[in-house]
Formats: C-alpha cells, structure tokens, sequence
C-alpha cells in the first residue's frame, strides 16, 4: 500500500524500464558492434519515447497518490518541499558527479573523449542541414558557464533552448520540478472533468502545435530544436495526459469496468505497431518533419494505453518480485541523472585498464595512446548496465532516502 492506496506494481514495472531504455538509448551508440544486430539502432534511437512516457507516467502516479476523489490531501507547500527533497538530491549529486568526471577526463587525456572533455563543452540544438557539425561545437565562456550553473543549481535548465549543459539528462528533472510546481493547481480541476475522453483528445491535440508551427514555419534551427525537446509548458500536455488517464482508470475502476483478454491484446498491438512504425519513420525517412511530430504529441495515444494496461497488471505472486519492483521503480530517477557520468567513467577506464593489462611493463603515454584505439567491448557494456542499476538502486535507498528525511525533518 501507497498513502492507502493501492500501488501499481505494473507501473514500478514501467518506470524502471524506461529509465532503463534512455540509459541504452544515450550510451549503444558507442558500441559499433551493435550495429550487426537487425532494427536494434531504430529501437535504441526512440529515447524520446520514454521520456515523455515517464512524464506521462508522472501525473498519472502523482494524482493517485495525493487526490482522494478530486481534494488535495495535503497542502501545497506541503507537496511542493516533498517533491523538492525527492527530487534535488538526485539532481544536485547528477550535476556534480558530472562536473567532476569531465574534469578527471581532461586530466587523463584518454582518447577519443577525453583530450576535448571540459564542463564548457556543448552543442548547440539544431535540426538544419549543415555539412560540417563540428560548426555547433561551442566552449561556453565565463558568463555562459556562471549562467547555465545558476540555473542548473536553481533546476531551470531546461528552459535554456540553445544547448544542454554538464549532464544532458537533468534537463528532464527541471522539467518534471516545473510540473511540480503546477500540479496543485491544476490537477483538481482536471478530476472534476466528465468527458475525460474528450479531454485528452484535446490535450493530445494542443500538443501538437507548437510542433506543426515549427514545420509550417521552416524553423529547424536555434532556438526551436531545443525548445521542442525541452521547453517545459511544451512538454506539460504530456503530463496533463497522465492526469486525465489516471481519472479515466479510477472512472473504470468505480464502475468495475475492465477491458476482457481480446481488447488488452489489441491495445497491445496497437502500442507495438505505434512504437515499431515511429521508429521506422524516425530512422529511415528524410523528411525533417516527422521528429517534431513524433517527438511532442503524435504517439501520446500509445503511451497512455501503455500506461493505462500496465496500471492493469496484476500484483505478482513472487516475493521476488513484490519486493524488488517498487525498489527498481523507485531507482528509476537516480539511473536518469547518474548514468551520464557513470558511463564517462566506464569509456575511459574500461580501454585504459584493458590497455595496462595487456602490457604492465609499458609507460603511462604508452598506456594512454594505447586504450584510444582499444574498442569498448559488448561484456563490458553488459556489466556496465548491471553496476549502474545496483548503483544507482542503493544511491537512491541509502543516500537520497536520507538525504529526504532529513530535509524534511527540517523544512516540515
């Protein structure tokens, strides 16, 4: 039990999983061997997917927990500090941890990364053709690297439309803290809505917008590539969708409705051929226009149903299982913000300790040259998703629970 309520083991499922997937969808790309593997590069590439997956997955879970009916169970100072110890301890151990580990990088020096690693370094967002794409490599200069900290420091990342800074990821927990911020406000008005149905149509379609401005308009470039992926009012329908599901399941739910085998399995259907023909499109058709689209609001359908039938799932009968989900579920934070720096980590010590052993009696330039042309082994990245789940498993139990409490037994 939750707050007395029920908890979603099927959704401590999913937030695990996805957290899972934008960690492979932001580190395969450097292991060329997966490449040999049929659609593993179009499956690998829908991060995006899971991203607003969990931001849809947010509301849902956040109006079960703190509305019973449609009131408030507590106030909204009292859900604001709650959410901000859950949340800024991960974020703030994230950044640093970044910062950290590019500087490590830099003083190592080991190729292909590491000579060029620096907290300066970014790239600017853009989807316009240009030959050369070392032109949107930038070093940020002293005001740029004091303003992207403050606002890293203060979680505003996300609003910067040019360029993610330091760890790209926490652009999503700025983000998620924006929709913080809102929930108190608009949520009750949102359960009291009848025609639940109608509203996400509509929700699903106001996402849409700001996406069909941007191809109508020809604007690929800077600033609107950045503001698409990130920008937080554009990205709120998302959870505003997770909202209206979960009032739309509680409706089922009174009313004892709940879909038979035959439907479940076309939802499923539909939901496998949404995300198989999206990552088609994404990777194999030129036209620019299909990533706007896909990215802000085209598969929001999909992602509700997923949502909707892993909120159905049963409780499983394991004791394995009942007892480590909700803990892999509760994980999935900690692996959005660490997996950044633990994977800097992995790619420089992995060649440079595979470059020692296979020759003790050699210098340190040696060693160094040497774990540059050393490819990063499949093994290797196996171990390296298993170490960065238990880390990040026990980063999130033993450090932030603490952290939490006891910001909480001051701030409350």
């Amino acid at each position: 039990m939750m707050n007395n309520k029920p908890r979603f083991i099927g959704l401590e499922w999913l937030r695990f999983s996805l957290g899972l997937f934008v960690m492979v969808y932001h580190t395969a790309h450097r292991y060329p061997q997966l490449d040999h593997i049929p659609w593993l590069r179009n499956v690998t590439s829908m991060g995006f997917f899971a991203t607003s997956t969990f931001f849809v997955l947010s509301g849902f879970l956040l109006a079960h927990v703190y509305f019973n009916q449609n009131q408030m169970r507590e106030p909204a100072s009292s859900f604001w500090i709650k959410r901000f110890c859950n949340l800024y301890p991960v974020h703030i151990v994230g950044l640093t941890s970044s910062v950290l580990v590019l500087i490590l990088m830099h003083w190592l020096s080991v190729p292909p990364d590491g000579p060029g690693a620096s907290p300066r370094f970014v790239v600017y967002d853009t989807h316009e053709v240009i030959a050369d794409r070392s032109l949107l490599e930038h070093y940020m200069d002293n005001s740029e690297l004091m303003i992207n900290s403050v606002l890293q420091l203060f979680m505003l990342q996300a609003w910067n439309p040019l360029y993610l800074t330091f760890n790209a990821p926490l652009w999503s927990l700025s983000t998620l803290f924006f929709f913080y911020l809102v929930f108190p406000f608009i949520t009750s008005r949102l359960l009291s809505i009848k025609r639940v149905k109608s509203a996400i149509a509509l929700t699903c379609f106001i996402s849409l917008i700001p996406p069909l401005y941007v191809i109508f308009n020809a604007l690929w470039g800077i600033p609107w590539t950045g503001l698409l992926q990130r920008f937080p009012p554009f990205r709120l329908p998302e959870f505003i969708c997770g909202i209206l599901c979960y009032s739309l399941f509680r409706q089922h739910q009174e009313r004892g409705y709940r879909p038979g085998v035959a439907r479940c399995s076309m939802l499923s259907l539909f939901i496998l051929a949404c995300f198989i023909l999206a990552a088609w499109i994404y990777t194999q058709r030129p036209e620019r226009f299909w990533y706007p689209l896909l990215h802000n609001g085209l598969l929001l359908p999909s992602q509700l149903t997923l949502l909707y039938l892993c909120a159905l799932l049963p409780t499983p009968r394991s004791d394995l299982l009942r007892r480590y989900l909700p803990r892999l579920g509760a994980s999935s934070l900690s692996i959005f913000a660490l997996h950044v720096p633990l994977f800097y980590l992995w790619s420089t010590f992995e060649p440079l300790l595979r470059s020692i052993f296979s020759d003790r009696r050699g210098g340190w330039h040696e060693w160094v040259d040497r774990a540059g042309g050393i490819q990063l082994s499949l093994n290797g990245y196996a171990l390296f998703l298993v170490l960065t789940v238990w880390i990040c498993l026990h980063f999130q139990e033993q450090v932030v629970v603490s952290i939490r409490k006891r910001l909480l037994n001051w701030l409350l």
